[in-house]
C-alpha cells in the first residue's frame, strides 16, 4: 500500500493488479492531446498509463494526502490536480469532449453517476469501475430484477456496456464484492427530447419508489388513471415493465397537459 492506509470514509479500495490496470487503460485507449479526466486517482495505478498515452491527465482527488503524493510523482505538465469532491465538482469548468475515467467509490456510486450524467453533452465517453451489481443495474433490460431508476436515468442519455469483471483480489484492501468496468457513451443526436427534465426525474422516481406498485398507484400524485389510459397505458402495469422511451413519453405528455 506504499504507506497509505485506505480510508473507509472515502470508500478507498486501490487497484493493485497490473493486469487489470493495463486492461482498463487499453479499454480507454487515450490518444495524445485528448481531455482525459480521472476521478479518484488514488495511488495512481491507472494514472501513469493514462498519462503515458495521452500526455496529460486532469485528476480529481478528495484525499489531501494522496493529492500531495500525486504532486510529487507527476510534473504539472503531466497532471493537473483538483483537490475536490467529485460529487460537487463542476465538470463544465473543464474543456468539452471529456473522456472520464474512474474507480468510483462504491458508497457514492449512484449519486456520482447522476452528477456525471448532468454533463453528458460535454462528455465523449465514461469508463468507470463500479460494484458488479451496480453495472448490472445500469445495463438492465425492462422486466428484469435489476431494471430500475438508475437504469432509466442513465440509459435515457447513454449507451452502456459492461466490458469486463474485476475480482476482489485485484484490490488492496480487497472489497467483499466483485467489480466491473462499464463504458458509457452519450447518445448525442439519438438522445430522446425530454421537455421537462425535473418532471421526467419525478416520474421515474415515483414509478420505482415501491417496485410492486402499479402505475395507477405509483403515479397517482402526478396523474389519474384516465390520463394513463389516454396515453395508451395499462394503469395496472408496473414501472419495471416499461422501456425507457415510455417514461419519456409519459413525462412529455404530463408536461404538455400542465
Amino acid at each position: 500500500m506504499h504507506g497509505h492506509v485506505a480510508r473507509k470514509r472515502f470508500g478507498q479500495n486501490f487497484l493493485a493488479d497490473p493486469h487489470y490496470t493495463a486492461r482498463i487503460v487499453d479499454a480507454v485507449d487515450p490518444q495524445p492531446g485528448e481531455n482525459v479526466v480521472e476521478i479518484g486517482p488514488g495511488l495512481a495505478a491507472i494514472t501513469g498509463g493514462l498519462i503515458e498515452r495521452a500526455g496529460h491527465v486532469t485528476a480529481i482527488e478528495i484525499d489531501r494526502d494522496l493529492a500531495a503524493r500525486l504532486r510529487e510523482q507527476f510534473a504539472p505538465e503531466q497532471l493537473t490536480l483538483h483537490v475536490a469532491d467529485a460529487l460537487e465538482f463542476d465538470f463544465a469548468s473543464l474543456p468539452a469532449d471529456l473522456r472520464i475515467v474512474g474507480n468510483l467509490p462504491y458508497n457514492i456510486s449512484s449519486p456520482l453517476l447522476f452528477h456525471l450524467a448532468a454533463y453528458d453533452e460535454r462528455v465523449r465517453d465514461l469508463h468507470v469501475m463500479l460494484q458488479r451489481e451496480v453495472v448490472a443495474r445500469m445495463t438492465a433490460e425492462p422486466g428484469t430484477a435489476d431494471y430500475g431508476r438508475l437504469t432509466v436515468m442513465l440509459q435515457v442519455k447513454f449507451a452502456i456496456r459492461r466490458l469486463f469483471v474485476v475480482p476482489p483480489g485485484a484490490f488492496r484492501p480487497a472489497p467483499k464484492v466483485e467489480s466491473a468496468i462499464a463504458r458509457l457513451v452519450p447518445l448525442g443526436a439519438a438522445k430522446p427530447l425530454i421537455t421537462d427534465p425535473p418532471l421526467f426525474a419525478r416520474v421515474v422516481a415515483a414509478a420505482f419508489g415501491q417496485r410492486r406498485k402499479t402505475l395507477r398507484n405509483a403515479l397517482s400524485a402526478l396523474c389519474d388513471e384516465a390520463a394513463l389510459r389516454r396515453m395508451g397505458l395499462d394503469p395496472g402495469c408496473r414501472g419495471e415493465t416499461l422501456p425507457v422511451g415510455e417514461f419519456v413519453r409519459i413525462a412529455n405528455a404530463l408536461a404538455e397537459a400542465h
